[in-house]
């Protein structure tokens, strides 16, 4: 039995919806755990998933739900409560005895990171290392489906961010690759590194506009942690964003011992990286 958190999905990557179909294609028996007992947890069960409802942050939701686990998936929104969630599961994946964990982090997740969200992300690697639970840290780029949000926040209009000059650089990831990586972890039978780096592609933010067919326009940090208020509604999401793009803005073109395309996706996952113009077609065609 093998536990995937995150199982419903979400509007930015859902890598645990996509790895509970990739193991449940496979054969494998998969535990869903689910916020909302809804359409989503029905089409679940419809493909062979049992299905748990709870709260990541509550230990009298994970430790039932972990309960005859060896491996598992885990994953948090960006938003509040990381680490109560990171300890519940910890604590009852302890308690369980589960031999491996695999959890998505993020590329720069180190106690002097630029963000709060990669420090929390660092403090809950800890965690799950101390815990002794077969621990493996999916260290992710930026998903290309972040991108594709603030697409579409202008109305496909334009591609807005405080990123400066076109030839600023991105590490990017498609969630896809890393559903595939972490489910090709997951079924892993021997040892792994315990932090595996995903990035696919690294590409400029104009070549990313110019993929996705939209004009790039630099805006003043100011203006866009302004205006992300009202497009993720979270103030945890645009706490970590707005820091995140500073980031990458003082780096600009320049080098970074993180820019570079890491292997683990084809490895693990079966097949090379999604690059950014099939993400992009692929994008076109689910608008059409």
């Amino acid at each position: 039995m093998i536990l995937v958190t995150g199982a419903a999905g979400g509007p930015q990557g859902g890598t645990g919806r996509q790895v509970a179909e990739l193991l449940l294609e496979r054969g494998e028996q998969v535990r869903a755990f689910v916020r909302a007992d809804d359409h989503r947890a029905a089409e679940l069960r419809k493909l062979g998933a049992e299905v748990v409802v709870g709260d990541l942050r509550e230990i009298r939701s994970v430790r039932p739900a972990l309960r005859g686990v060896r491996r598992a998936y885990f994953t948090y929104p960006v938003t509040a409560g990381l680490l109560d969630a990171t300890a519940a599961f910890a604590a009852a994946a302890r308690e369980e005895g589960v031999e491996r964990v695999v959890e998505v982090s993020q590329l720069d997740a180190q106690p002097e990171a630029g963000t709060p969200r990669m420090r929390r992300h660092w403090l809950s690697e800890q965690v799950f290392d101390w815990a002794g639970v077969g621990a493996v840290h999916l260290r992710a780029g930026v998903f290309f489906e972040n991108l594709a949000v603030v697409a579409a926040a202008s109305g496909h209009r334009e591609l807005a961010l405080p990123l400066g000059g076109r030839d600023t650089l991105l590490p990017l990831v498609a969630a896809a690759d890393v559903a595939r990586a972490g489910a090709g972890l997951l079924l892993e039978p021997g040892p792994v590194d315990p932090v595996v780096p995903l990035t696919g592609q690294m590409a400029t933010i104009g070549e990313v506009a110019d993929a996705f067919g939209l004009p790039y326009r630099d805006v003043p940090p100011g203006e866009w942690e302004a205006g992300a208020a009202d497009v993720y509604r979270d103030p945890y999401a645009v706490e970590h964003l707005t820091h995140l793009w500073a980031i990458f803005r003082f780096i600009g073109p320049g080098h970074h011992p993180l820019y570079e395309v890491t292997g683990a996706i084809e490895r693990f996952g079966g097949r090379p990286p999604v690059t950014l113009a099939e993400f992009a077609q692929g994008l076109r065609e689910s608008s059409r």
